[in-house]
């Protein structure tokens, strides 16, 4: 009974939110990789592009709230959830026209495109802090539990409870369809295999007739889509704060190129090596210890590598280790 106690904590703890906040990061480092992929260039507006559209999303979702629609048991954010993705594809593209196809015209280096999408980095975060406002808002709705942790343990007789969130189900299984869905419009459409034509060789791809334009247009509403969904599965699941979006860059970033910057593959691993790692790390696993040590002892210490104060340290340091290291990425994606 306590290996399964012990065993229960870690699920609740570690495993659960750490599933849940990986698909959150694979989400967001598989819109980076696809801009480092077939764009050419290093995103660094992506976290606030996921803080546009969740806000646009949380707006909607309000007006829905204020008029008494709901979706039940599903929070009304899902319907609202269309109207943020059609809001940040308007936005991404009109950054591209403005911003960056001039520069795409000019044949910048990537260097040049890096220090743009940071002025838009900042153009969206102000944007944003100035219509929201910079406090946590909080939007979810609906059932709060799939599982409580009094539920658990009626069922189970177990004295540790597990409490699967909603929104952490909920997230699981959205990440698991959008990133079904993308695999299949990459890998079986025509525009999506002209996509990775253009990613392998541009010059190729130009000489095959492929539209490079069109490619650019398609590849901004992707990024838009798997941007928004990653930032509503985040504010849903925890809370939203602009510039949390902000530092979530980090990452995110660590995520796609972990795995292998350019490899949609390499982002999701990279999404989950970092999310374990980062949760991992920062447990406390005192609990733990006491159901599987003997009767009666526990440790004098809360047995925790760093404190959650530090938790993006971790993903700095994985980076950090793989860029010195193996540069290409654990699939092996473009050197940087």
């Amino acid at each position: 009974m306590d290996f399964l106690n012990a065993f229960v904590a870690l699920a609740n703890f570690v495993i659960i939110p750490a599933t849940a906040y990986g698909a959150q990061l694979a989400l967001g480092a598989l819109g980076v990789t696809l801009i480092y992929g077939i764009l050419r260039f290093s995103n660094f507006a992506h976290g606030d592009t996921m803080a546009f559209g969740a806000m646009i999303t949380i707006l909607v979702t309000w007006g829905l709230q204020g008029m008494g629609v709901s979706l039940g048991p599903f929070p009304t954010a899902l319907l609202a959830l269309p109207v943020g993705i059609a809001a940040t594809a308007a936005y991404v593209l009109a950054t591209d026209r403005l911003v960056y196809r001039f520069y795409r015209r000019q044949k910048a280096k990537p260097i040049i495109f890096l220090i743009a999408s940071m002025g838009v980095m900042f153009i969206t975060n102000g944007v944003v802090r100035f219509i929201i406002g910079v406090d946590d808002q909080r939007f979810a709705d609906g059932e709060r539990f799939i599982i409580s942790a009094g539920t658990f343990r009626d069922l189970t007789g177990l004295e540790e409870g597990l409490a699967f969130r909603a929104t952490q189900g909920l997230t699981i299984v959205a990440a698991i369809i959008a990133v079904a869905l993308l695999f299949w419009f990459l890998n079986r459409t025509r525009t999506g295999k002209s996509m990775r034509a253009f990613s392998d060789n541009e010059d190729l791809a130009l000489l095959s007739g492929i539209n490079p334009e069109r490619v650019v247009v398609i590849t901004w509403l992707i990024v838009a889509a798997l941007a928004t969904l990653a930032g509503v599965l985040y504010g849903l699941d925890k809370s939203f704060k602009p510039f949390t979006y902000f530092q979530l860059l980090l990452p995110i970033f660590a995520s796609a190129i972990v795995g292998g910057l350019g490899n949609p593959l390499g982002a999701i691993l990279g999404g989950f090596l970092i999310a374990f790692s980062e949760v991992g790390v920062t447990y406390a696993f005192r609990k733990v210890a006491t159901y599987l040590g003997p009767e009666g002892w526990e440790p004098s210490g809360l047995l925790q590598l760093l404190s959650t104060d530090y938790k993006f340290a971790v993903s700095f340091g994985i980076l950090l280790i793989v860029l010195l290291f193996r540069p290409t990425g654990i699939m092996k994606g473009k050197a940087l």
